[in-house]
């Protein structure tokens, strides 16, 4: 039984525990004990006691797949979680497609299952880690119908950027999202998509630019010194000025090691000629204040000697 569970995300059903020939009574204690907890309808985490973290996404995923038993997928965001996409907001209910009247939503305390019924063809359902989940170009297509813009576009270079998708698979979009509702919107949505941007972070900092007329002239650009030697790779550069833009997210620049090194790395940049502006995820809110902070510091952009431009 432990290792059916540990496969599962530390989950197991109760066909499973039937199959296991584990009375129904055994079960009740286990959960009358705590030693397991019910995730959804007929499905438990075992030795909930011990784990002593909250479910991860992808576990939740896995047991409203399982609840909704062989038929079930994992779609639209739910999807994206066991892709591993990144670019949407953390999500509260769970997606999977149904087959017939089990699409029905249910009243009780599984309304954070979504039930869906998605034409699905054979090809664009998959199986990731025991899921069953529709493909990267099917999940993304489906994405594109329902986000916004930013999101949207944040989750198109996560894909590329991860090797999820490919140029060819952008160009088959189109085709999986023909006649939808939103399609003609989210369509000019997909030429924007970039995957040299490593966050949504990123995605949205240059989305603001370009919009505004201010795009950078490079992202994930390489910065050598007058040896040649690599003293960085920026998020955005505009070269003419050697102005920086730099995504900070906390997640990995508020860490101790990361602030020394962020440190030492931009005073490397600065003594070689540039100058930095940084921006964090509130930043990107409003659609004026990343252009505004660029458009400034072009303006103080002073003539660059051409020795020391390199």
């Amino acid at each position: 039984m432990q290792r059916l569970a540990e496969r599962q995300d530390g989950l197991i059903t109760a066909a499973q525990c039937r199959d296991l020939e584990l009375s129904t009574a055994s079960v009740k204690r286990f959960l009358r004990q705590g030693v397991w907890r019910t995730l959804s309808r007929g499905v438990y985490l075992v030795d909930a006691d011990m784990r002593g973290q909250p479910d991860s996404p992808k576990a939740l995923v896995r047991a409203a797949v399982l609840t909704g038993g062989p038929n079930a997928v994992a779609v639209l965001e739910s999807a994206a979680v066991v892709h591993g996409l990144h670019g949407l907001r953390p999500q509260t209910r769970l997606h999977v497609s149904l087959p017939g009247k089990l699409a029905v939503p249910r009243r009780s305390a599984e309304a954070t299952v979504v039930p869906h019924q998605l034409t699905l063809a054979a090809g664009e359902v998959t199986v990731v880690d025991g899921i069953a989940v529709t493909t990267v170009r099917r999940t993304v297509a489906d994405l594109l119908l329902k986000l916004d813009r930013l999101a949207a576009v944040s989750v198109l270079d996560s894909a590329l950027h991860q090797g999820l998708l490919s140029e060819d698979d952008l160009a088959e979009l189109p085709r999986l999202m023909f006649g939808r509702r939103g399609a003609t919107k989210a369509r000019g949505w997909i030429e924007q998509a970039d995957g040299r941007a490593e966050s949504p972070l990123e995605t949205r900092a240059r989305l603001r630019c370009a919009d505004a007329g201010v795009p950078p002239d490079e992202l994930q650009a390489v910065i050598p010194d007058a040896s040649g030697r690599v003293l960085a790779r920026v998020d955005m550069l505009w070269r003419a000025a050697r102005l920086i833009g730099e995504a900070d997210g906390g997640e990995v620049h508020d860490r101790p090691d990361a602030v020394f090194r962020d440190r030492e790395r931009q005073n490397a940049l600065v003594n070689a000629g540039y100058r930095i502006i940084r921006f964090t995820w509130p930043d990107t809110q409003d659609p004026h204040l990343i252009p505004r902070t660029v458009r400034r510091a072009l303006a103080l952009t002073e003539p660059v000697d051409a020795d020391r431009a390199g």
